[in-house]
Parts: structure tokens; sequence; C-alpha cells
């Protein structure tokens, strides 16, 4: 066996320790900003809804606004979410049947 440098192993073994630590990094700062963004729009949905509410205390219409393109976006996830919701006959097609 030749001879085995304790200094080279040691470079050798912090640059593949570095790598590892980058692409944590990266992942903890890619979290970090899904969260941030989660947050931000949190608080853009608050302002959003209090911004309808004051549209129809000055007067504006929930239909008027809707022909206007600005319906009330808890009304629209309502539906939305019915729509997307599958129901239960076809939620047991997808199931794979067991084969004896």
């Amino acid at each position: 066996m030749g001879n085995i440098s304790l200094e080279q192993t040691q470079q050798q073994a912090r640059a593949l320790l570095n790598s590892r630590i980058e692409s944590v990094t990266a992942l903890v700062k890619a979290r970090q900003r899904v969260t941030d963004l989660k947050e931000q729009l949190v608080e853009a949905e608050r302002e959003d809804k209090r911004a309808y509410i004051r549209a129809t205390k000055d007067g504006w219409a929930a239909d008027e606004l809707k022909k206007l393109g600005l319906e009330n976006n808890a009304t629209a996830k309502r539906r939305v979410a019915k729509k997307g919701a599958p129901n239960a006959d076809s939620s047991k097609a997808a199931e794979p049947h067991d084969v004896l």
C-alpha cells in the first residue's frame, strides 16, 4: 500500500463536504423563498378581500363587479373547489383492483 497523505485526504474530504453543504444551502434558501412567497400570498389575499369589501361599500354590486371580471375571490374559490373535487364514484373507479 502506498503512502497516504493525511493532509491531502482531509482536503479531499472537505471538498466533498463543501459540495454537499452547497446543495443543502440551496435547498434551505429555496424552501425559505417558498415560505416567504406563501406569506406574501396570504397578505395579498387579505388585501384583495378588504378592497372587494370597500368596493361593495362604495356602491358596487357583486354582479357589476363580476361583469368587470372582479368576482369575489371567496366565491370563485368555492366554485373551483367544487369543480375540482372528485366524487366518490370516480375515486373508486381509479383504484386498482386486486388480482387473485
